[in-house]
């Protein structure tokens, strides 16, 4: 496998991401930030952090789908969450939840988390982009 997923000794664990990733591989992956739009452009979740986490993961899946990729190949997710704050964790965790129930299991690339005051759509909740390495 390209990515090998790590817990350094000396840094908390954290069950939703491992702190770092060793990717071996020649080929890399740049999905652009993927919102709750499905393929049609229909916004999924209006005002649902939860469904909206879970499109996001859908599409991300899609678009590593179109190039030969898969999550297991994600070395780093970065996230957008539009007014985050710590009491809307559990619906990113569930919405991932979600994902992982419709894709199968995720396994838990380095994430970054960013809260942001908007994002293109003002009723887009969250945006999720990934790198990816192929062997």
């Amino acid at each position: 496998m390209a990515i090998d997923l790590v817990d350094p000794t000396g840094l908390v664990k954290v069950d939703l991401y491992r702190q770092a990733a060793v990717a071996t591989g020649s080929r890399l992956v740049f999905v652009a930030g993927q919102v709750a739009w499905d393929a049609d452009g229909v916004l999924v979740g209006e005002g649902d952090l939860a469904a909206q986490v879970e499109q996001c993961y859908l599409n991300v899946a899609a678009a590593l789908d179109e190039v030969g990729a898969s999550f297991e190949q994600v070395a780093k997710l970065t996230v957008y969450a539009v007014d985050w704050a710590p009491d809307k964790m559990p619906l990113f965790v569930e919405g991932v939840a979600r994902a992982a129930a419709r894709l199968g299991p995720l396994p838990a690339p380095p994430l970054t988390g960013i809260g942001v005051a908007a994002l293109a759509d003002p009723r887009l909740l969250v945006e999720v982009e990934a790198v990816a390495v192929l062997e």
